[in-house]
């Protein structure tokens, strides 16, 4: 049986504070590896470590201020943590300036041997809203002996074609941590729930705490069905994934009814589609 222990830790940052932010995110992290030594991955917020403030007290500057490099001493903090804990860790997203300024909101997965296993660069930031520039590819990463993990932020939901490339590239779980402070988190959850029907794939939306956002993180079955959703206050949601439970699907169909995925390898190949130019591929072979 594969199984992927995780804890979702819907928190809030200290508004622009970084360094206090950080001390409570290294706090949050060793105390869910104490309390629950089966853990084995642990997610928190989007632009948690940004230190990014609720919507009303956001600064137009902050984004630039709170940019870091990828590599860098805040990604070298992150790798020591999961280390000393031997966790692998998804904190969120940070605010990552490369070499020609430019600042994209960048998701990250580090490994328990403190390696950077996943970085990926949001494609479909929140505009107008969101300064960032957008990412131009979908990323996934591997969990040894378990199975392959792909990263999602926030409004990325919204779009199925992220959802769809993620499960294409053998994501079983999608890990979204998200940063919403706004009354469309109903609209939210009910793209959560579409992207792990349609796609028969967990997903793990990690929403921030009131005040900085409004709760409601989510875990949802490869059925759609929602397994666990939060308050709008801090909390902890603990899981334990049966990633067998993505094969059963697929093979057998949500409900033991729909095969999307292998109606989709039957038939997608001679279905047009102009508006990505091309047709449906054959998802590449997994070994």
């Amino acid at each position: 049986m594969r199984t992927l222990s995780i804890a979702a830790v819907q928190t809030a940052p200290v508004p622009f504070d970084p360094e206090a932010t950080w001390a409570l995110f290294a706090d949050r992290v060793r105390a869910t590896r104490a309390m629950l030594p089966h853990v084995q991955l642990v997610v928190v917020p989007e632009l948690m470590l940004s230190a990014e403030a609720p919507l009303f007290d956001a600064r137009e500057d902050w984004t630039a201020k709170a940019a870091v490099t990828v590599p860098g001493p805040l990604t070298d903090r992150i790798c020591d943590l999961a280390r000393e804990t031997g966790l692998w860790l998804i904190p969120g997203s940070v605010y990552e300036r490369v070499a020609d300024g430019t600042v994209y909101n960048t998701a990250l997965a580090v490994s328990p041997q403190g390696e950077i296993a996943a970085r990926y660069r949001k494609v479909f930031p929140w505009q107008p809203y969101e300064t960032t520039a957008p990412g131009s590819e979908f990323v996934v990463f591997d969990i040894p002996d378990i199975g392959r993990i792909g990263l999602a932020i926030c409004y990325d939901g919204s779009f199925p074609e992220t959802a769809r490339q993620l499960a294409w590239l053998g994501a079983e779980v999608i890990v979204q941590p998200t940063l919403t402070t706004t009354r469309d988190r109903d609209m939210e959850i009910v793209c959560a729930r579409a992207n792990a029907w349609t796609n028969q794939v967990y997903v793990v939306n990690v929403n921030a705490a009131d005040p900085a956002a409004v709760g409601s993180s989510v875990i949802v079955d490869p059925e759609g069905t929602v397994r666990q959703q939060a308050g709008p206050g801090q909390e902890l949601l603990a899981d334990v994934l049966d990633l067998d439970a993505v094969t059963r699907v697929r093979e057998f169909g949500s409900s033991g009814l729909n095969r999307p995925w292998a109606q989709l390898e039957r038939y997608g190949s001679r279905v047009q589609l102009p508006m990505y130019g091309g047709s449906f591929q054959p998802r590449p072979h997994r070994g």
